[in-house]
């Protein structure tokens, strides 16, 4: 992206040129109208013969001839004064469009962290340059979360691959070695780089927001998910709940089903080693569609639960655990799918540990 415009521009006159022109024109207008009401209702009156007015006053000729050089010589003075005062008047207008027009150039040449931060009175300058500097964060703040969002996945993906040549590579050296564990682990391996692609298409789906809507009821697939995850909270020994009422919004019925399933099996999963619960409640407020999610566990800071929506993280370390680790896009996925509904998503950590998810979708009848 060129912002720029070196070489593209076609040549004409500058901003600040057709300014002072313009100031040069409207003070050359004001003249010659001032010439003519001079004119009308002065000179016209004026007797044009040898004795003028009564005998005493000059006549027409005298005065035309007499003020007309003077007028000459002030409307030149006010070409003059219009030119040089017009180019300092456009300069010091245009001062602040120069700014941002270097901010711009700057951030096609790819630096984003620079800002303009106008300063002074708050004019329609002021809001552009504070609009352009809010764009500018937003596209920083974009641009470094795609970076670290490629850097994880690259290395996520490498993971899988890397595990696989080596287990080829251990086939292939040592033909005596059981053949049936390789190939378990290289199943293994290879679904999870399987679950790792299609998460991340899912999750590049949800964001781009290209998807058929249709009347979802969200208490029907809090109800799939929690019969579909009963067998791992059985094993891991927590109560899972489904409680409250209908809930209807407009969405993809795919999108919004692995929304469920990811904050259920997450608070399954981020549980308490035994003896822990997971409720699952629909509601609607008002014209808005809620799905709560919460769950026992450990203590989570505060300041660490606005970090848990970013890909590839769960609590303070990078996910790597057990065979329901997952690949770190559950919460990711959940916060795409919800900002692609125009809907909201709260977590707040429990003061006993664990954690409260609400999800606020627009309503349907």
């Amino acid at each position: 992206m060129n912002l720029s415009g070196h070489g593209t521009r076609r040549p004409g006159f500058s901003a600040r040129l057709k300014l002072t022109l313009s100031y040069v024109g409207f003070l050359a207008l004001a003249g010659a109208l001032l010439l003519a009401v001079v004119w009308v209702y002065l000179l016209r009156y004026v007797p044009d013969n040898s004795q003028g007015l009564l005998g005493i006053s000059p006549n027409r000729y005298l005065l035309v001839h007499t003020f007309a050089p003077a007028a000459a010589v002030a409307m030149a003075f006010l070409l003059v004064f219009g030119l040089v005062g017009g180019w300092i008047l456009a300069g010091r207008m245009l001062a602040p469009l120069t700014r941002i027009t270097e901010a711009a150039r700057r951030a096609g040449d790819g630096s984003l962290s620079h800002r303009i931060r106008m300063r002074g009175r708050q004019d329609e300058f002021r809001e552009l340059s504070d609009a352009f500097d809010s764009m500018l964060e937003q596209l920083e703040s974009h641009v470094a979360e795609q970076r670290r969002f490629a850097a994880n996945a690259s290395h996520e993906l490498r993971t899988p691959l890397a595990i696989s040549r080596t287990l080829i590579d251990v086939a292939r050296e040592d033909p005596t070695r059981d053949r049936g564990e390789l190939i378990e682990r290289l199943y293994v391996v290879n679904t999870r780089a399987i679950d790792l692609t299609e998460a991340l298409l899912l999750l590049s789906r949800g964001d781009r927001g290209q998807f058929s809507r249709e009347g979802v009821d969200l208490s029907l697939l809090a109800e799939e998910a929690a019969e579909t995850l009963l067998p791992l909270a059985e094993r891991r020994r927590i109560t899972l709940d489904v409680t409250g009422g209908p809930a209807r919004t407009q969405g993809s019925a795919e999108l919004l089903s692995r929304m469920v399933t990811n904050l259920v099996q997450n608070a399954v999963v981020h549980n308490l080693p035994a003896g822990g619960t997971v409720t699952v409640h629909t509601e609607v407020y008002g014209d808005t569609s809620v799905l709560r999610v919460e769950n026992t566990g450990p203590p989570l800071p505060a300041e660490l639960v606005p970090t848990l929506t970013e890909p590839f993280r769960r609590g303070a370390e990078r996910v790597r655990t057990d065979e329901h680790a997952g690949v770190g896009l559950g919460l990711a996925i959940v916060h795409s799918v919800v900002r692609a509904h125009g809907g909201a998503l709260d977590l707040v950590p429990r003061p006993d540990g664990g954690l409260l998810v609400t999800v606020r979708l627009p309503g349907a009848p």
